[in-house]
């Protein structure tokens, strides 16, 4: 069985949703924030993926990698 260790600032939350009213213990607290880690987990793999996909299916640039990143510095100085 694992054990946790959590940090001050993680220990200062699952104390406030415990006194909140919000879960009956810690347990339930972690397995809350497991299950919201997976949907998160599992969003974000699939808008990346969407991402990808319109890169692969869109126009191709003509520009360099070396010229993205010249005019990303240009745009940076700029602003």
């Amino acid at each position: 069985m694992l054990k946790a260790k959590f940090t001050e600032k993680q220990e200062a939350y699952i104390s406030s949703q415990l006194e909140y009213g919000d879960y009956q213990n810690v347990s339930e607290v972690v397995r809350d924030a497991l299950r919201l880690h997976e949907v998160y987990r599992h969003r974000v793999f699939e808008e990346l993926r969407a991402e990808i996909a319109k890169g692969w299916d869109g126009v191709f640039s003509t520009r360099t990698v070396k010229d993205i990143v010249q005019a990303k510095v240009r745009s940076r100085k700029i602003a």
